[in-house]
């Protein structure tokens, strides 16, 4: 193969691959908006968090997993609420989880959370949402509890954020209304 072919090839594949690109480009900027893009959920420091600095058994592991898993909830099933174009902005002030931990009923029992009805989740937040054009349509704090928790029946018993995501949908009802689009009913 001669250099002077070699050269035209590359050429040829920069100029398609310029192409692909641009039509990418075109076609991202047609799409409607990702649900993480419509909805942003954020929080301050874990270590604030009632969750976290109440935690009377001092786990040196203080993982926010669960606070990432509500994030990607929240973001899901308030995607589906909103009209287009609209933008959902939610910031964790506090949270506290159902349950609590017992230490009194020995070192085996350190890592087991207690889901009694003297225990109820909490949240509290603050969101802003705005229409399409950036303008504020509404905004506030909101105290989320559930102090009948455990007296209300449950689709999926086994997740255990099934307490706080339940409140979630419920504030999300009586925020938003009902869904705009279908979402999957999996916690």
């Amino acid at each position: 193969m001669n250099p002077d072919s070699t050269k035209h090839i590359t050429l040829g594949a920069a100029l398609t691959a310029m192409l692909i690109a641009a039509s990418a480009l075109h076609a991202a900027e047609a799409a409607p908006s990702s649900p993480a893009q419509r909805v942003q959920v954020s929080w301050g420091d874990p270590a604030q968090l009632s969750e976290v600095k109440d935690n009377v058994t001092r786990r040196p592991d203080k993982s926010v997993a669960w606070l990432k898993d509500l994030q990607k909830y929240l973001v899901r099933r308030a995607d589906a609420r909103l009209p287009e174009g609209y933008h959902l902005d939610v910031r964790f002030n506090d949270i506290k989880l159902a349950g609590s931990f017992e230490p009194w009923r020995g070192p085996a029992m350190d890592n087991v959370r207690i889901v009694k009805d003297i225990y109820p989740p909490r949240i509290d937040l603050s969101f802003t949402l705005a229409d399409a054009n950036g303008r504020v349509i509404d905004s506030g704090d909101r105290k989320l509890r559930d102090i009948a928790f455990m007296s209300r029946g449950m689709v999926n018993d086994s997740d255990p954020l099934r307490y706080e995501k339940r409140m979630l949908d419920d504030w999300l009802s009586r925020e938003f209304g009902e869904r705009k689009t279908p979402v999957a009913d999996a916690r």
